[in-house]
């Protein structure tokens, strides 16, 4: 299985150790893993800002980045969602379709691809809150939501499961978008800010020590809100813990 790893921009210049346990996740199911040097972003930011035209250097730069592999591996939901569903500013031709089709978030290459369920080496003795975000909960549907009448089903829990020590703690509004949105959070500041208040307020009041998702994005705005109000919560990547963190 020929698999690429794609770091989005945000993770490579904030939280590269998520970047890491990527890489060493899928080695140590057997992955031969490639990183392309040449990759930068993906051009979600341009287009949620509905810059499509700016994002065609960006997106065309990651076609040609990421051709001939059977699956690019990203930890990272929105810009899966973003290359898979929206990366529509270049020509739609064949290589360019297939990239798009073989881009996949972690967690889904590791449930659906490689249909992982055991991690054995990985050990969390912590209360946990699960954030999945909007675009990897409605966008890449890895788990059921509370607005749509279906059986329920959440992939991150699933692996999440089955690690050692840890201990689900459940908010009152579980999928609740946390507001970050990307440039949402910076043209409607207060109303983000807020959103992410109640967010981790919801999961402190909970029991949770730390919040764990697939989603360093919206982990990155829950911080900073978390910090702000004093809350003593921990942020942690799903990538980290099934690799074997502790702490």
């Amino acid at each position: 299985m020929k698999v690429a790893l794609f770091v989005p921009c945000y993770v490579d210049a904030f939280f590269p150790e998520v970047g890491i346990a990527t890489l060493e996740l899928l080695e140590r199911f057997g992955c031969e893993v490639d990183y392309p040097l040449d990759q930068t972003c993906c051009g979600q930011p341009m287009a949620n800002s509905g810059c499509h035209r700016d994002a065609r250097a960006t997106e065309a730069l990651f076609a040609k980045n990421f051709a001939g592999y059977d699956h690019i591996v990203t930890p990272s939901g929105s810009c899966a969602h973003h290359v898979r569903d929206h990366m529509t500013a270049i020509e739609q031709t064949p290589a360019v379709q297939q990239v798009r089709r073989n881009t996949v978030e972690l967690v889904e290459f590791l449930h659906d691809v490689l249909q992982v369920r055991e991690f054995p080496w990985a050990e969390f003795a912590h209360k946990v809150g699960l954030h999945i975000g909007c675009a990897t909960l409605r966008g890449l549907r890895e788990a059921s939501t509370s607005e749509v009448a279906e059986p329920a089903f959440n992939k991150p829990k699933r692996l999440l499961s089955a690690v050692k020590g840890l201990e689900f703690v459940t908010p009152q509004r579980p999928d609740e978008c946390c507001g970050f949105g990307g440039t949402f959070s910076v043209f409607e500041e207060p109303v983000s800010a807020r959103m992410g208040q109640d967010k981790v307020t919801d999961h402190r009041n909970a029991g949770a020590d730390y919040i764990v998702s697939p989603d360093m994005s919206c982990v990155m705005h829950q911080k900073g809100c978390a910090d702000r109000l004093g809350l003593p919560l921990k942020f942690i990547h799903i990538a980290q813990v099934l690799n074997g963190a502790r702490s």
